[in-house]
């Protein structure tokens, strides 16, 4: 059974910049239809409170992350406003000198931490509602609860309207670079399918897609479903397999005698296109929400041993490529043994959701590289 297009998980991440405009746009057709049909006065303040606390926050993690600051930093600052509005006629000339004193307070308490949004969210508010002070407390009183009211309309919105959870952002991410990464040693070994793909573009791709999720640490720790030590684990091991795979693309060889001693050695390129596959079957593992079983092969550095260890030139140097080339493979399969157990601890990860999506459309993407990998693989006689 297939998901509706709409419920579908990956339909919300691969149109997120659309969806995301248009909940704006309806946040902010709600709010003037409530205001205008309520006679709210000064309810151009809930309008620009809608855009500012949407933002660039499409995700649900996002919402609850930021959501209690916004709220705690509107109250707050609304609060300040209106106590400086009461104050007594003759001194109402302070209340700029109190507004500046109070946001810079403010700016001190949350600077460098994890709050800085309440920060901000105060001292808007604040402005909002106090002014430059020549106002009448009734009209402190509207503002304060335009701001409100055009905040809640605004987190309600992106909560119900075609939601985007972080987790599911940062699932699909992973099976991506995932995906780059399987192309990427496949190039690396397949002469000719270096041709066919930009490896500076997705190596770049790549890295980009890892500080995106070092972005999403704090909303998806929110949603509940991964904590932020897993979630650390899962972009290293990422970052490390693509710093070895960045060693395997610069490999250059010194002499010719070191290339030839690896093309010699049988089985090797036969143990790189399996790995090359089994990224590729992890990718949609992860993709498809499914458990993560993906059994990886390791090198058998014993059985190329002879060749890398006892490695001399016709120079009668000694050839340390060999061994170096043969350890960076190893790594890169080692690595990815560690994330395919890291991801298979993770009893959340698994979804349902993703399961009962069509299944087929990703099948035929990941089998892909496997198949590439499967023509160029040499064949055993």
């Amino acid at each position: 059974m297939n998901l509706p297009p709409l419920r579908d998980p990956f339909f919300t991440y691969r149109f997120r910049r659309r969806l995301h405009v248009l909940r704006v746009v309806l946040a902010l057709t709600a709010s003037f239809l409530l205001t205008h049909f309520l006679a709210i006065p000064h309810y151009g303040w809930a309008l620009v409170s809608t855009v500012m606390v949407m933002g660039n926050l499409p995700h649900i993690g996002g919402v609850l992350d930021k959501g209690r600051q916004r709220l705690l930093g509107t109250l707050l600052g609304a609060a300040s406003g209106l106590l400086l509005i009461l104050l007594p006629g003759d001194l109402a000339p302070l209340i700029p000198a109190g507004s500046v004193i109070a946001i810079g307070v403010a700016t001190w308490l949350t600077f460098g931490n994890r709050h800085g949004y309440s920060g901000l969210m105060f001292a808007i508010s604040l402005l909002l509602v106090a002014g430059d002070g020549n106002h009448a407390l009734d009209v402190g009183l509207w503002r304060a609860f335009n701001v409100l009211l055009g905040t809640l309309i605004g987190i309600t919105t992106t909560m119900l309207v075609l939601p985007q959870k972080a987790t599911d952002m940062l699932r699909f991410m992973l099976a991506e670079n995932l995906d780059r990464l399987a192309r990427l040693f496949h190039a690396h070994t397949t002469a000719t399918a270096a041709l066919d793909i930009d490896t500076h573009a997705l190596l770049k791709a790549t890295s980009s897609a890892l500080v995106k999720q070092r972005g999403l640490v704090d909303a998806i720790h929110r949603e509940r479903r991964l904590s932020r030590n897993e979630l650390d684990d899962v972009i290293s091991l990422q970052r490390r397999m693509l710093s070895t795979i960045e060693l395997l693309l610069e490999t250059h060889w010194n002499t010719r005698a070191g290339h030839d001693r690896i093309e010699a050695m049988e089985g090797l390129r036969d143990e790189q296109h399996r790995l090359s596959r089994e990224l590729g079957t992890l990718a949609y593992q992860v993709r498809t929400g499914q458990a993560i079983d993906v059994e990886i092969s390791q090198f058998d550095l014993q059985r190329h041993a002879p060749l890398a260890t006892t490695a001399v030139s016709p120079e009668g140097r000694a050839l340390f490529s060999p061994s170096g080339y043969l350890w960076l493979n190893r790594e890169l399969a080692r690595l990815t043994e560690s994330l395919v157990t890291r991801l298979g601890g993770l009893t959340r990860l698994p979804s349902r959701r993703l399961r009962r999506a069509s299944g087929r459309k990703w099948a035929r993407r990941h089998t892909a590289t496997s198949d590439r990998g499967a023509q160029d693989a040499p064949r055993q006689p």
